[in-house]
């Protein structure tokens, strides 16, 4: 799916890989292959004709209202807001993120929508005003009550099954973007210098490098 794009920093040795399988194609392979399409600033992917109609359709349709967009907005960024080490939610596109998977994925529509009609009937009740409407301090009050399970009265259960609901769709869109990489410090796979079998666990085996394997095999920094 295109979020995939979101991955692009980590997959730069698949891309090579895919670069030298292309260089190999006869002409005739590559006009067959001529459904590729690009998802993400030139990075393409070979999809089949059934994946691009499914992707084509998926983009097409809307499904959220703009008042459901917007309280996710505000759900997805109390989530995860935007600090000192990286950028919010939203910043990582996390509601358009949402909106894609309940379409790709329409199993996820029913809980997404029945869990939006509740937090606004709570908030109403609570507050006299939608959850987007409340204040911060009202709306961090009503999470409160549905973010830990253990702790949730059980009259508030179908707030704490939308809650969860949101709550792992706000971390997978966020962490499979750049911005959710680096504000966990993942680095990828980098080139690193071998610098041999540490001397204690030669000596612990009973074991030593010859002459040859120290001056062709094992670098020293």
């Amino acid at each position: 799916m295109d979020r995939r794009k979101s991955l692009k920093a980590l997959a730069v040795g698949t891309l090579g890989g895919a670069l030298l399988l292309d260089a190999c194609k006869s002409p005739a392979d590559k006009k067959a292959g001529a459904t590729s399409k690009s998802l993400a600033d030139g990075f393409t992917l070979d999809r089949q004709p059934e994946e691009l109609a499914q992707y084509d359709k998926v983009v097409a349709e809307t499904f959220f209202t703009k008042h459901e967009m917007e309280t996710i907005t505000v759900l997805s960024d109390i989530i995860i807001p935007k600090d000192e080490v990286s950028g919010s939610a939203t910043d990582a596109k996390v509601p358009e993120f949402i909106e894609f998977i309940v379409k790709d994925m329409p199993s996820h529509q029913t809980p997404m929508r029945g869990g939006l009609m509740w937090i606004d009937r709570h908030a109403f009740k609570k507050n006299g005003k939608n959850f987007k409407e409340c204040s911060h301090e009202q709306q961090i009050a009503i999470v409160d009550e549905i973010a830990y399970p253990n702790k949730a009265e059980k009259q508030v259960a179908q707030g704490v099954a939308f809650f969860t609901l949101m709550r792992d769709l706000t971390c997978t869109g966020f962490y499979t973007t750049q911005i959710g990489v680096a504000d966990i410090g993942y680095a990828g796979n980098q080139p690193n210098q071998w610098n041999g079998v540490p001397d204690e666990v030669l000596k612990q085996h009973g074991v030593a490098y010859t002459e040859k394997e120290n001056k062709e095999c094992v670098k020293y920094s």
